[in-house]
């Protein structure tokens, strides 16, 4: 009597018990979070030649900074130069006593993973640099450190309308002594 003929797939235990067969869903996946990575690292995150005329970019703005710094967005209609300025407001980080480094270094990520951000406006403190600092130069983000909202949105105006054609974020680190 001759063996029964076997399957040439390799079959695997499922997480359920039992006997699985191989599925295709892993490869698809890998290659779909492969390719998301390849044009993550394409866009640069920010860094690359310039920005589009009419384009839009962000700034961070610290929770103590916000209301000042949508005011002076305000005076300016949202524009600098050829460019649509947004803010967003980020969560509270510190209490008079107390920093939420949890919250501090969500903030600053959040900031860096977003591809239109210019710079980072927040409050001088060194407790809170130490730690959004070296998130920030990793992702080459600049920061602007200002006791108003208004100082620190007025300044990120004058900087934009100053920068050369190449990396908006480039011109701006090199004006902030961030380089």
């Amino acid at each position: 009597m001759t063996p029964p003929q076997t399957s040439s797939r390799r079959l695997l235990l499922s997480v359920w018990g039992g006997v699985t067969g191989s599925s295709h869903v892993w490869r698809k996946t890998a290659v779909a979070a492969g390719c998301a990575l390849l044009v993550a690292a394409v866009a640069g995150c920010g860094g690359g030649e310039g920005v589009d005329q009419n384009a839009t970019v962000t700034a961070y703005v610290a929770a103590p900074l916000c209301v000042g710094a949508k005011q002076e967005l305000a005076s300016h209609s949202g524009r600098a130069g050829d460019l649509h300025v947004q803010a967003i407001c980020l969560p509270r980080a510190s209490s008079p006593k107390k920093l939420t480094l949890a919250t501090l270094g969500a903030n600053a990520r959040r900031a860096t993973e977003d591809s239109t951000t210019v710079a980072y406006l927040e409050a001088p403190d060194p407790r809170a640099a130490r730690f959004t600092h070296p998130i920030l130069e990793t992702a080459e983000v600049p920061w602007i450190s200002e006791s108003s909202g208004e100082a620190a949105m007025a300044r990120l105006f004058e900087l934009i309308e100053a920068a050369d054609s190449g990396s908006l974020r480039q011109s701006l680190r090199e004006a902030l002594g961030q380089t």
